[in-house]
């Protein structure tokens, strides 16, 4: 999906007759963004319903605009607006579909929109429908269900994990890489004079702050949430990214380079001293690990060495490109390493047949990760304040250890409980209560 997301960043940059290398900078700033990869290891859905949303604004760019297969088009953003909205509900319709349409029309005020009505509403009846249909296949099958759900999450868009207003106005800082690049590039002044696509720079502008906006004003907020602002800041970062390619062998002003020096130096630096901290990363290991700590370190160094000669020969088209290959490598080789650093020493799967085939429970919600491992049916029999008791004369229950006595005081009195073991699924540093299970073993008396 992040490959489909950068190709999608391609065709659509092409819309704005952007030239062919433009387009595939951009795509790469995308691909290579610190968040849109880091998303895909908490495997969350966002990835997918972002995905679908850029292709599907793609394709009704591409009904706006032209006058050949425009019902064509529409279908396909139609069927992409469906599946962004079977993904994860109308999450990108908020935070990526609604800021596109603001700063669309506010820049290109499309004309001859009255050709345009009959498709337009077919997009959305189309759209709806399909990416509607299980909500209501849910509503009309569970309705109760359906109810508790909705009112859950809609409570907690006001109530849960809530941050003051301006909790994403560090998000350019996700991009990464392209953190200093990105900043700059929202220096509207600035990259405004410096650039020949002076209406598509002013669209992907205000499509990335009208984005944060929009999310700012929800008061349950996630750095996760932010990953679908890392989309149009990564068009336009592009801009920077070409102005410097054009134009980085004519700087004069100190106040230009320090930031393009620093920025890409940087990389150089740590690309130089990856070999020695790779080997006090697996220095205890160093055997075990000695073919990928050879290959990420001259394949960091390689890149460092091409970094620093075309900085100093300004032809920074081949320095950007080395940057792609600092994080292709660094994710692709170095990342290996990085299983080192995870503390497995509380380490304690759930498996099956740990429980000797009797149906497992959990006192409250278990976490997915532990459901996915476990691979089976973890039927929760706690909900509301109110407990379901199995039929079964013999099961298991997960609890977290907060809920000990409340576990107690509602089996003590007709069940044996027999605790057996802790599941453990944190690796790492960081340690999260969500992840542990405390699991007992139920007989009725």
């Amino acid at each position: 999906m992040v490959i489909f997301l950068a190709i999608f960043c391609y065709l659509f940059s092409k819309i704005f007759k952007l030239s062919n290398r433009h387009a595939l900078n951009n795509a790469l700033i995308a691909g290579t963004s610190f968040y849109i990869i880091a998303i895909i290891n908490e495997a969350p859905w966002d990835i997918f319903t972002h995905g679908f949303m850029l292709a599907s604004i793609y394709f009704l760019v591409k009904t706006l605009t032209q006058q050949k297969k425009v019902w064509q088009n529409t279908l396909l953003a139609s069927v992409f607006f469906g599946l962004s909205f079977l993904s994860k509900g109308p999450i990108s319709f908020y935070a990526l579909f609604l800021p596109f349409l603001l700063s669309y029309f506010f820049v290109f005020k499309p004309k001859n929109l009255k050709a345009k009505i009959i498709p337009g509403l077919g997009f959305l009846l189309i759209g709806f429908l399909i990416g509607g249909w299980w909500f209501a296949y849910v509503r009309y099958a569970d309705p109760k269900t359906f109810l508790e759900i909705t009112t859950k999450e809609t409570g907690n868009w006001s109530s849960y994990n809530v941050r003051p207003f301006y909790y994403y106005w560090s998000f350019f800082t996700q991009s990464g890489l392209w953190t200093i690049p990105a900043l700059i590039s929202l220096f509207y002044p600035y990259i405004s004079k410096k650039t020949a696509y002076k209406k598509a720079y002013k669209f992907t502008f205000w499509w990335t702050i009208i984005s944060v906006l929009l999310l700012s004003i929800i008061p349950e907020k996630k750095s996760r949430y932010l990953m679908p602002v890392l989309i149009p800041l990564a068009l336009n970062t592009g801009f920077y990214i070409e102005y410097l390619i054009h134009s980085f062998r004519n700087f004069t002003s100190k106040g230009e380079k320090f930031p393009v020096y620093f920025n890409f130096g940087l990389f150089a630096l740590i690309g130089i001293a990856s070999p020695i901290g790779f080997y006090f990363l697996i220095k205890s290991h160093f055997e075990e690990y000695l073919v990928y700590y050879i290959l990420a370190s001259l394949s960091l160094l390689v890149v460092a060495i091409l970094i620093v000669k075309n900085l100093r020969s300004k032809n920074f088209q081949n320095v950007f490109l080395a940057t792609v290959l600092f994080m292709v490598f660094t994710l692709g080789i170095g990342l290996p390493l990085s299983k080192n650093l995870q503390d497995k020493k509380d380490f304690q799967p759930i498996f099956n047949s740990e429980n000797n085939n009797i149906p497992l429970y959990s006192l409250g919600e278990a976490p997915p990760e532990i459901i996915w491992m476990y691979n089976g049916k973890i039927k929760n029999i706690y909900k509301n304040n109110e407990i379901l008791y199995p039929e079964d004369k013999k099961f298991g229950v997960l609890i977290l250890n907060r809920d000990t006595e409340k576990f107690k005081k509602l089996f003590s009195k007709h069940f044996q409980i027999q605790f057996s073991k802790t599941f453990n699924l944190n690796v790492g540093r960081k340690k999260r209560e969500r992840l542990v299970r405390d699991y007992y073993i139920v007989l009725k008396k």
